[in-house]
Protein backbone atom coordinates (compact mmCIF):
# COMPACT_ATOMS: atom_id res chain seq x y z
CA UNK A 1 0.00 0.00 0.00
CA UNK A 2 1.29 3.47 -0.80
CA UNK A 3 2.02 5.66 2.22
CA UNK A 4 0.80 9.24 2.22
CA UNK A 5 3.71 11.14 3.76
CA UNK A 6 2.98 14.16 5.93
CA UNK A 7 4.47 17.42 4.63
CA UNK A 8 6.64 18.27 7.63
CA UNK A 9 9.81 20.03 6.53
CA UNK A 10 12.68 17.94 7.94
CA UNK A 11 15.72 16.11 6.66
CA UNK A 12 15.77 12.44 7.59
CA UNK A 13 19.25 11.40 8.78
CA UNK A 14 18.72 7.82 9.89
CA UNK A 15 16.07 5.18 9.21
CA UNK A 16 15.74 2.03 11.32
CA UNK A 17 13.27 -0.83 11.16
CA UNK A 18 11.99 -1.34 14.72
CA UNK A 19 9.66 -4.27 14.08
CA UNK A 20 8.58 -6.27 11.05
CA UNK A 21 6.65 -9.42 10.22
CA UNK A 22 4.41 -10.74 7.46
CA UNK A 23 1.64 -8.30 8.40
CA UNK A 24 3.45 -5.00 8.63
CA UNK A 25 6.43 -2.92 9.70
CA UNK A 26 7.29 0.00 11.98
CA UNK A 27 10.16 2.20 10.81
CA UNK A 28 11.78 4.95 12.87
CA UNK A 29 13.15 8.04 11.16
CA UNK A 30 15.66 9.89 13.32
CA UNK A 31 15.24 13.44 12.08
CA UNK A 32 17.89 14.90 14.38
CA UNK A 33 19.01 14.55 18.00
CA UNK A 34 15.63 15.85 19.22
CA UNK A 35 13.03 14.35 16.89
CA UNK A 36 11.96 10.87 15.81
CA UNK A 37 9.01 9.78 13.70
CA UNK A 38 7.43 6.37 13.27
CA UNK A 39 6.10 5.22 9.91
CA UNK A 40 3.63 2.30 10.12
CA UNK A 41 2.77 0.09 7.16
CA UNK A 42 0.26 -2.75 7.37
CA UNK A 43 -1.99 -4.68 5.05
CA UNK A 44 -5.00 -2.90 6.64
CA UNK A 45 -3.76 0.73 6.85
CA UNK A 46 -0.88 3.18 6.82
CA UNK A 47 -0.09 5.62 9.62
CA UNK A 48 2.49 8.11 10.79
CA UNK A 49 3.29 9.52 14.24
CA UNK A 50 6.04 11.38 16.04
CA UNK A 51 7.47 11.08 19.52
CA UNK A 52 7.33 14.87 19.69
CA UNK A 53 4.08 15.35 21.58
CA UNK A 54 3.24 11.63 21.31
CA UNK A 55 1.45 12.95 18.26
CA UNK A 56 -0.51 10.92 15.69
CA UNK A 57 -0.02 12.60 12.32
CA UNK A 58 -1.96 10.36 9.95
CA UNK A 59 -4.08 7.24 9.68
CA UNK A 60 -5.42 5.92 6.38
CA UNK A 61 -7.38 2.65 6.44
CA UNK A 62 -7.21 0.63 3.24
CA UNK A 63 -9.88 1.74 0.77
CA UNK A 64 -10.36 5.15 2.43
CA UNK A 65 -8.89 8.61 2.12
CA UNK A 66 -6.68 10.07 4.87
CA UNK A 67 -8.68 10.60 8.07
CA UNK A 68 -6.60 13.30 9.78
CA UNK A 69 -5.60 16.69 8.41
CA UNK A 70 -2.10 18.16 8.62
CA UNK A 71 -1.09 21.71 7.84
CA UNK A 72 1.45 22.06 5.06
CA UNK A 73 3.11 24.85 7.06
CA UNK A 74 3.69 23.00 10.32
CA UNK A 75 7.24 22.13 11.32
CA UNK A 76 8.87 20.05 14.02
CA UNK A 77 10.43 22.54 16.41
CA UNK A 78 11.48 21.95 19.99
CA UNK A 79 8.87 23.35 22.37
CA UNK A 80 6.38 24.07 19.57
CA UNK A 81 3.07 22.27 18.99
CA UNK A 82 2.24 20.55 15.69
CA UNK A 83 -0.73 21.85 13.69
CA UNK A 84 -2.93 18.93 12.68
CA UNK A 85 -3.28 15.24 13.41
CA UNK A 86 -4.22 14.55 17.04
CA UNK A 87 -2.49 16.90 19.50
CA UNK A 88 -2.82 15.87 23.16
CA UNK A 89 -3.95 18.79 25.31
CA UNK A 90 -2.82 17.88 28.85
CA UNK A 91 -2.63 18.58 31.79
CA UNK A 92 -4.78 21.56 30.99
CA UNK A 93 -7.08 22.61 28.17
CA UNK A 94 -7.02 26.21 26.96
CA UNK A 95 -5.06 28.90 28.80
CA UNK A 96 -3.97 28.27 32.39
CA UNK A 97 -2.31 30.49 34.94
CA UNK A 98 -0.11 32.32 32.43
CA UNK A 99 1.46 29.07 31.21
CA UNK A 100 0.07 29.15 27.66
CA UNK A 101 -2.55 27.04 25.92
CA UNK A 102 -3.19 23.32 26.26
CA UNK A 103 -0.40 22.11 28.55
CA UNK A 104 3.02 20.59 27.94
CA UNK A 105 2.22 17.03 26.76
CA UNK A 106 1.84 18.14 23.13
CA UNK A 107 5.33 19.71 23.09
CA UNK A 108 7.18 17.09 25.17
CA UNK A 109 9.21 14.16 23.85
CA UNK A 110 7.46 10.86 24.62
CA UNK A 111 9.26 7.55 24.99
CA UNK A 112 8.45 4.51 22.86
CA UNK A 113 7.75 1.63 25.24
CA UNK A 114 6.07 -1.03 23.11
CA UNK A 115 5.29 -2.27 19.59
CA UNK A 116 3.10 -5.20 18.68
CA UNK A 117 2.31 -6.13 15.07
CA UNK A 118 -0.41 -8.69 14.39
CA UNK A 119 -2.89 -9.59 11.70
CA UNK A 120 -5.37 -7.23 13.41
CA UNK A 121 -3.14 -4.15 13.32
CA UNK A 122 -0.27 -2.41 15.09
CA UNK A 123 -0.29 -1.40 18.75
CA UNK A 124 2.09 1.35 19.83
CA UNK A 125 2.72 2.24 23.47
CA UNK A 126 4.24 5.58 24.45
CA UNK A 127 5.06 7.05 27.86
CA UNK A 128 5.54 10.50 29.31
CA UNK A 129 6.52 11.01 32.93
CA UNK A 130 8.06 13.71 35.04
CA UNK A 131 7.79 16.19 37.87
CA UNK A 132 7.91 19.99 37.97
CA UNK A 133 7.36 20.14 34.19
CA UNK A 134 5.70 23.53 34.54
CA UNK A 135 5.79 26.18 37.29
CA UNK A 136 1.99 26.18 37.01
CA UNK A 137 1.62 22.39 37.33
CA UNK A 138 4.42 20.83 39.33
CA UNK A 139 3.07 17.36 40.22
CA UNK A 140 4.81 14.03 39.69
CA UNK A 141 2.97 11.97 37.08
CA UNK A 142 3.05 9.26 34.47
CA UNK A 143 0.97 9.13 31.30
CA UNK A 144 0.85 5.98 29.19
CA UNK A 145 -0.60 6.29 25.70
CA UNK A 146 -1.84 3.14 23.97
CA UNK A 147 -2.47 3.52 20.24
CA UNK A 148 -4.11 0.79 18.17
CA UNK A 149 -4.06 1.25 14.41
CA UNK A 150 -6.23 -1.04 12.30
CA UNK A 151 -9.41 -0.65 10.25
CA UNK A 152 -10.34 1.47 13.29
CA UNK A 153 -8.10 3.76 15.32
CA UNK A 154 -8.12 3.84 19.12
CA UNK A 155 -6.23 6.08 21.51
CA UNK A 156 -6.11 5.61 25.28
CA UNK A 157 -4.40 7.73 27.93
CA UNK A 158 -3.71 6.15 31.32
CA UNK A 159 -2.88 8.95 33.77
CA UNK A 160 -1.21 8.07 37.07
CA UNK A 161 -0.73 10.43 40.00
CA UNK A 162 2.68 9.70 41.52
CA UNK A 163 2.56 12.73 43.82
CA UNK A 164 1.94 12.78 47.56
CA UNK A 165 -1.23 14.81 47.06
CA UNK A 166 -4.21 14.88 44.71
CA UNK A 167 -3.89 16.69 41.40
CA UNK A 168 -6.33 18.01 38.81
CA UNK A 169 -6.17 18.07 35.03
CA UNK A 170 -8.28 19.05 32.05
CA UNK A 171 -7.65 17.72 28.56
CA UNK A 172 -8.65 17.21 24.95
CA UNK A 173 -7.77 14.76 22.20
CA UNK A 174 -7.62 17.58 19.67
CA UNK A 175 -8.46 15.62 16.50
CA UNK A 176 -8.23 17.46 13.17
CA UNK A 177 -10.49 15.55 10.78
CA UNK A 178 -9.84 15.94 7.07
CA UNK A 179 -13.05 16.98 5.27
CA UNK A 180 -14.19 18.07 1.81
CA UNK A 181 -15.20 21.44 3.25
CA UNK A 182 -16.60 22.48 6.65
CA UNK A 183 -19.72 23.71 4.84
CA UNK A 184 -20.45 20.08 3.88
CA UNK A 185 -20.28 18.74 7.44
CA UNK A 186 -23.23 17.80 9.63
CA UNK A 187 -22.99 16.42 13.17
CA UNK A 188 -26.61 15.65 14.04
CA UNK A 189 -25.77 14.17 17.47
CA UNK A 190 -24.77 17.66 18.60
CA UNK A 191 -28.22 19.06 17.86
CA UNK A 192 -29.57 17.95 21.24
CA UNK A 193 -26.64 19.15 23.37
CA UNK A 194 -26.34 22.40 25.30
CA UNK A 195 -23.13 24.29 24.66
CA UNK A 196 -20.85 27.19 25.55
CA UNK A 197 -19.99 29.58 22.71
CA UNK A 198 -16.44 30.76 23.34
CA UNK A 199 -16.37 33.25 20.46
CA UNK A 200 -19.46 35.08 21.66
CA UNK A 201 -18.65 34.41 25.35
CA UNK A 202 -21.99 32.73 26.01
CA UNK A 203 -22.48 29.96 28.55
CA UNK A 204 -25.23 27.36 28.77
CA UNK A 205 -26.70 27.94 25.32
CA UNK A 206 -29.80 25.93 24.49
CA UNK A 207 -29.41 23.09 21.95
CA UNK A 208 -29.45 24.20 18.32
CA UNK A 209 -29.12 22.42 14.99
CA UNK A 210 -25.59 22.18 13.58
CA UNK A 211 -26.17 22.77 9.87
CA UNK A 212 -22.48 23.09 8.95
CA UNK A 213 -19.11 23.61 10.59
CA UNK A 214 -17.91 26.70 8.73
CA UNK A 215 -15.70 28.87 10.93
CA UNK A 216 -15.17 30.79 12.97
CA UNK A 217 -16.69 28.29 15.36
CA UNK A 218 -15.44 27.44 18.86
CA UNK A 219 -18.03 25.67 20.99
CA UNK A 220 -17.94 23.31 23.96
CA UNK A 221 -20.81 20.81 23.89
CA UNK A 222 -21.82 19.11 27.13
CA UNK A 223 -22.40 15.61 25.81
CA UNK A 224 -20.63 12.39 26.79
CA UNK A 225 -21.85 9.98 24.09
CA UNK A 226 -20.55 9.10 20.63
CA UNK A 227 -20.58 11.47 17.66
CA UNK A 228 -20.72 10.90 13.92
CA UNK A 229 -19.42 13.48 11.48
CA UNK A 230 -21.16 13.27 8.08
CA UNK A 231 -19.33 14.63 5.03
CA UNK A 232 -21.72 14.96 2.08
CA UNK A 233 -18.90 16.17 -0.18
CA UNK A 234 -16.74 13.08 0.21
CA UNK A 235 -19.70 10.82 1.00
CA UNK A 236 -18.20 9.42 4.15
CA UNK A 237 -18.95 9.34 7.86
CA UNK A 238 -16.49 9.42 10.73
CA UNK A 239 -17.74 7.94 14.01
CA UNK A 240 -15.96 8.89 17.23
CA UNK A 241 -16.65 6.97 20.43
CA UNK A 242 -15.15 8.18 23.70
CA UNK A 243 -14.84 7.24 27.36
CA UNK A 244 -14.39 9.43 30.45
CA UNK A 245 -14.76 12.67 28.51
CA UNK A 246 -17.65 14.92 29.48
CA UNK A 247 -17.49 17.40 26.59
CA UNK A 248 -17.00 17.71 22.86
CA UNK A 249 -15.14 20.70 21.44
CA UNK A 250 -16.04 21.81 17.92
CA UNK A 251 -13.54 24.18 16.32
CA UNK A 252 -12.66 25.76 13.00
CA UNK A 253 -10.93 29.16 12.87
CA UNK A 254 -12.55 30.48 9.70
CA UNK A 255 -10.73 32.48 7.06
CA UNK A 256 -9.91 35.63 9.03
CA UNK A 257 -8.48 33.96 12.13
CA UNK A 258 -6.62 31.37 10.04
CA UNK A 259 -4.99 34.15 8.02
CA UNK A 260 -3.27 35.31 11.21
CA UNK A 261 -2.00 31.84 12.11
CA UNK A 262 1.47 31.24 10.71
CA UNK A 263 1.18 27.44 10.78
CA UNK A 264 -2.02 27.08 8.71
CA UNK A 265 -1.49 27.10 4.95
CA UNK A 266 -3.64 29.25 2.69
CA UNK A 267 -7.24 27.97 2.60
CA UNK A 268 -6.28 25.25 5.05
CA UNK A 269 -9.28 26.19 7.19
CA UNK A 270 -11.47 24.80 4.38
CA UNK A 271 -9.93 21.34 4.76
CA UNK A 272 -10.61 20.32 8.37
CA UNK A 273 -13.00 20.27 11.28
CA UNK A 274 -11.82 19.67 14.85
CA UNK A 275 -14.14 17.51 16.93
CA UNK A 276 -12.40 16.81 20.22
CA UNK A 277 -13.17 14.39 23.04
CA UNK A 278 -12.50 16.64 26.02
CA UNK A 279 -12.76 17.41 29.70
CA UNK A 280 -12.80 21.18 29.78
CA UNK A 281 -13.53 21.19 33.53
CA UNK A 282 -11.00 19.96 36.08
CA UNK A 283 -10.83 16.23 36.85
CA UNK A 284 -9.28 15.08 40.15
CA UNK A 285 -6.90 12.13 40.38
CA UNK A 286 -6.17 11.11 43.96
CA UNK A 287 -2.58 10.51 45.02
CA UNK A 288 -1.42 7.07 43.95
CA UNK A 289 -4.46 6.55 41.72
CA UNK A 290 -4.92 6.10 37.95
CA UNK A 291 -7.54 7.32 35.49
CA UNK A 292 -7.97 6.38 31.84
CA UNK A 293 -9.73 8.10 28.97
CA UNK A 294 -9.95 7.14 25.32
CA UNK A 295 -11.40 7.62 21.87
CA UNK A 296 -12.07 5.24 18.99
CA UNK A 297 -12.48 6.37 15.39
CA UNK A 298 -14.07 4.47 12.51
CA UNK A 299 -14.70 5.57 8.93
CA UNK A 300 -17.65 4.56 6.74
CA UNK A 301 -18.44 5.14 3.08
CA UNK A 302 -21.90 6.60 2.44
Amino acid sequence: MDIKLIPIEVNTKEVTSLAKNEYGEVVESKLDSNFSELLLTHELFSAHLTLHGGHVLSWQPKGHEEVFWMSKKTQLQQGKAIRGGVPICWPWFGPYNGAGNHGFARTSIWQLSGIDISSEGIKIELELSGENCSPSWSYKFSVKQVLMFSTTFSQQLIIENLSHKDFQFSNALHSYFSVSNPANIAIPDLNSASFDDKINQLLGCAPADVFNCTGPIDKIYHHNSSMTLFDKGWKRAIEIKKSNSAQWVLWNPGINIAAGMADIHQQGEDEFVCLEAANTNWITVAKGEKLSLSQEVQVYKL
